[in-house]
């Protein structure tokens, strides 16, 4: 393989990577930044949408197969979000380390609850007919799936940066941070800012489980490798941003990836030693905020 092609096949495949990241830790930074709640049990409903995938497809996905997980990712993300709100709730005024051990115990017991449901073997599954295979340009062939996939997550990204941005559910989220006394007293209820901001994430990580299972496969520990990624592109990116989080994730996409490429004995350590040295230059993150969720 050309150079040329070892380039584009890097660059895409960290396209594709970073923004399935991206669409994990934007509820992430949603949820923790905005609504000031350390979710780690982020990483299972990832995996809850990786084994949708898996369980509704089988080895090989079909198109209604793919639209009925789907829509199954959306509905175990609102329900999932919904509970861990009502879960968290008792403990939004309290210590991060109390929500942590909380989060934590909500994704032990999910971790154990997939085990016993699929086992521990790697549940594999391929595209529906269209999306599998490979493409050829000029010589160079690239998996058509990862394609699309880089498609769809930029479409999927755009949609949440304008919800959070743009439209009065993302203002409405701002506000309940910034004052929620002053959100009720103009007769919105804040209460139900925050399940809204836990389902949204929520949907937003069981879908990107969803695109992902393809990849990265439905097995155990998938959800600790996927949080560990999510929460270092929170923190990359800034806590209480969206922009913050997708350029985190587009730089550490490319950064797993042409690590792989050049030098895959190394990957792990660039990845971090990336995260360390913008630690080191803008400890807040990229675009962190004075304080959690003060600021966008």
């Amino acid at each position: 393989m050309a150079g040329a092609d070892v380039a584009a096949t890097a660059v895409l495949n960290g396209l594709a990577v970073g923004l399935l990241l991206f669409l994990t830790a934007a509820g992430l930074s949603l949820i923790f930044g905005m609504m000031d709640v350390l979710n780690l049990a982020h990483g299972s409903l990832f995996l809850a949408g990786a084994y949708l995938a898996w369980w509704v497809g089988g080895d090989r996905q079909t198109w209604p197969s793919l639209a009925a997980a789907a829509g199954a990712a959306v509905l175990v993300g609102i329900l999932g979000g919904a509970v861990l709100a009502l879960l968290a709730a008792p403990l939004a005024r309290r210590s991060h380390l109390e929500q942590a051990l909380l989060t934590l115990g909500v994704a032990l017991i999910a971790g154990d609850l997939f085990s016993a449901l699929f086992g521990d073997d790697v549940r594999a599954t391929v595209p529906p007919p269209g999306l599998d295979g490979t493409i050829t340009v000029a010589g160079w062939t690239y998996p058509r799936y990862r394609l699309v996939l880089v498609v769809v997550g930029a479409v999927l990204a755009a949609a949440v940066y304008w919800t959070v941005e743009r439209t009065l559910l993302g203002a409405l989220f701002r506000a309940t941070v910034a004052d929620r006394d002053m959100v009720a007293a103009i007769g919105m209820d804040p209460r139900r800012a925050r399940v809204a901001a836990f389902a949204l994430g929520a949907v937003l990580a069981t879908l990107a489980g969803l695109l992902g299972a393809p990849i990265y496969h439905a097995r155990p520990g998938l959800d600790l490798t996927i949080l560990v990624l999510a929460l270092v592109v929170v923190v990359v990116g800034g806590l209480g941003t969206v922009r913050g989080p997708l350029l985190a994730a587009l730089l550490f996409g490319q950064v797993e990836s042409v690590g792989q490429a050049v030098l895959p004995e190394f990957a792990s350590f660039l990845l971090f030693g990336a995260l360390a040295a913008v630690l080191v230059v803008r400890p807040r993150g990229l675009f962190g905020a004075a304080t959690a969720g003060a600021a966008r």
